[in-house]
């Protein structure tokens, strides 16, 4: 795939990589070959010994619309090699034993492995964080939030509870995760960072400058100390129960899959790209 069509931008600028969504005509929702080039661009980023801080962030208005479930280029029959677990290739099965296997790789199983990345991650956030972004801006450990961001999961309106990497309840707190997916409404960058899940909120003109300025502050740091403190963060939310929590939460994600299916005409209760666009709008 020739550079100016690359679903990712990759650069490293001193000591930071910053890794760059790049499909602003679909909001950068994320198809199977953005998500497994975020891993090649995260793989490289861990592997240099000159990036010391990675920045994850969206071309265009929006940061991530979430996963593409619509658009011209979704590639959900394609069959990838698998890199977050050694369940079997999706695309040689059917029904719940297909989306199973793939939503363990593509979904929980990578997100899993880029919360682990041993540097430090920042997320750059503008326009829609929605769902599937929710995941990708959860497993950073900062979050940069211009003033027209917002995040939202609203999924709750498919029958669903929440998106596979279900971190709501560590990310926002218990009531406030309930609210958020009850309503399915937008959370507003400044209600984001009254909560604790948003370090900072700038101006839209800004968001690039504080980003990469929170990033060089970050890498004067020792890269193994900043490692080492990652981990022992992440350990503590463990300890709080979030990776079993989260697998609990997945087997009822794909219960409400399967009732979908039973009940309805499809797993995602007839839902599409443009009525779920159109759902968050009139709950913005």
């Amino acid at each position: 795939m020739a550079a100016e069509q690359a679903v990712v931008n990759y650069e490293v600028r001193d000591q930071v990589a910053v890794v760059t969504m790049n499909r602003p005509t679909y909001r950068n929702a994320q198809n199977s070959v953005m998500t497994y080039a975020l891993d090649d661009a995260f793989y490289q980023a861990c592997e240099d010994d000159q990036v010391k801080v990675i920045v994850l962030a969206g071309e265009g208005k929006h940061f991530s619309a979430g996963h593409d479930i619509g658009s011209p280029e979704r590639d959900i029959d394609v069959s990838y090699p698998r890199r977050a677990g050694l369940w079997w290739d999706h695309t040689k099965h059917s029904g719940g034993e297909s989306r199973f296997a793939r939503e363990q790789e593509v979904y929980l199983g990578m997100c899993r492995r880029w919360r682990e990345m041993p540097k430090p991650v920042i997320a750059s956030v503008q326009g829609a964080c929605v769902a599937g972004g929710l995941m990708l801006a959860w497993v950073c450990d900062l979050i940069v939030a211009s003033e027209d961001a917002f995040f939202a999961d609203p999924v709750v309106k498919m029958g669903i509870p929440g998106v596979e990497y279900f971190a709501h309840p560590w990310m926002l707190g218990p009531r406030i995760a309930k609210e958020f997916l009850f309503t399915g409404k937008r959370m507003s960058a400044q209600r984001a960072y009254e909560i604790g899940m948003v370090n900072q909120v700038v101006p839209r003109e800004e968001l690039s400058g504080a980003t990469m300025e929170l990033a060089g502050t970050v890498a004067e740091m020792p890269l193994f100390g900043l490692s080492l403190t990652k981990k022992a963060v992440n350990q503590a939310e463990d300890l709080m129960g979030m990776q079993s929590g989260m697998d609990s939460v997945f087997g009822l994600h794909h219960f409400a899959h399967a009732h979908n299916a039973e009940v309805g005409k499809d797993s995602l209760a007839g839902m599409d790209a443009r009525s779920m666009k159109k759902s968050n709008e009139e709950r913005g």
